[in-house]
């Protein structure tokens, strides 16, 4: 099983819509696929049209209360399943904030799911911000997928991202934690700006990048109000076009072997 976090400090960038509908297309492959919803916003979990679920989230887990199968949730698609958010994951964060090990709260919470090997994946969807509960989700995962949309503070947000992966692994939280892949979305093919900020993130990130870029679609929008992934609300579109082109990559790159923890091209200092 391999834990895989999705995570930009920065919102707005097509985190839970990859993470989503990466999640549905490799189910689709047949892969079994969780979910975890770790936003209080709980924007995953409404995107299967479970809104209104209530009490199961991650909240009594982490604090050691419950086991985190009770809390798995099954979606429309066969070999996807979900652990749903709700708000009262905001004050979790507070709680264990106090803990001795706040930082490996998830990582214990996850533990189950390794020893049963009913999940080939499990994708953390994780809040827009650097506070406890992303920092969980990075102590806990394998390595960090990160959206990044096509706009030109783009390099800037995967500077502060790399930063961020040193420091985890320099706390001891995840020693082992590398930057799996960066995933271009929000591609518009009608402007010259698109094209330049994919070409820069390759310049400096090389195969880092996944080959596959999402593009800007309203489909993409509009499916979450549904309840639904693109995948289900406009199959043949250039949504879920481009987000089963992006799970035949991920599936290819995790068949291939390991590769050497995240480096960059140049220094940090130098990109900006």
């Amino acid at each position: 099983m391999k834990i895989v976090a999705i995570a930009n400090q920065k919102g707005g960038v097509g985190k839970t819509t990859t993470a989503v509908n990466l999640g549905s297309a490799l189910a689709e492959l047949g892969h079994r696929i969780l979910l975890v919803d770790l936003d209080p916003q709980a924007n995953a979990t409404s995107s299967f049209g479970l809104e209104g679920v209530e009490e199961i989230s991650l909240y009594d887990p982490l604090l050691g209360e419950a086991s985190i199968t009770e809390k798995i949730f099954p979606t429309r698609r066969d070999d996807l399943f979900i652990v749903p958010a709700d708000l009262d994951l905001a004050g979790v964060e507070v709680e264990i904030a106090r803990m001795p090990d706040h930082l490996t709260r998830l990582a214990e919470t996850l533990k189950p799911l390794q020893s049963d090997g009913t999940f080939d994946f499990v994708l953390l969807d994780c809040p827009p911000s650097l506070g406890i509960l992303m920092s969980n989700a990075l102590a806990a995962a394998d390595e960090l997928l990160t959206p990044i949309q096509c706009e030109y503070f783009a390099l800037e947000g995967l500077v502060k991202i790399v930063r961020l992966i040193e420091q985890v692994r320099d706390s001891g939280a995840n020693k082992s934690l590398q930057l799996g892949g960066i995933v271009m979305t929000m591609f518009d093919g009608r402007t010259r700006l698109s094209a330049q900020v994919v070409a820069d993130v390759r310049e400096h990130f090389g195969e880092r990048v996944y080959e596959t870029v999402i593009p800007r679609s309203v489909r993409l929008s509009e499916a979450p109000s549904f309840g639904k992934t693109i995948i289900e609300y406009d199959p043949n579109g250039a949504g879920a076009i481009a987000y089963r082109a992006l799970a035949q990559e991920f599936i290819r790159r995790h068949a291939s072997p390991a590769t050497p923890p995240a480096t960059v091209q140049k220094p940090a200092s130098e990109i900006l």
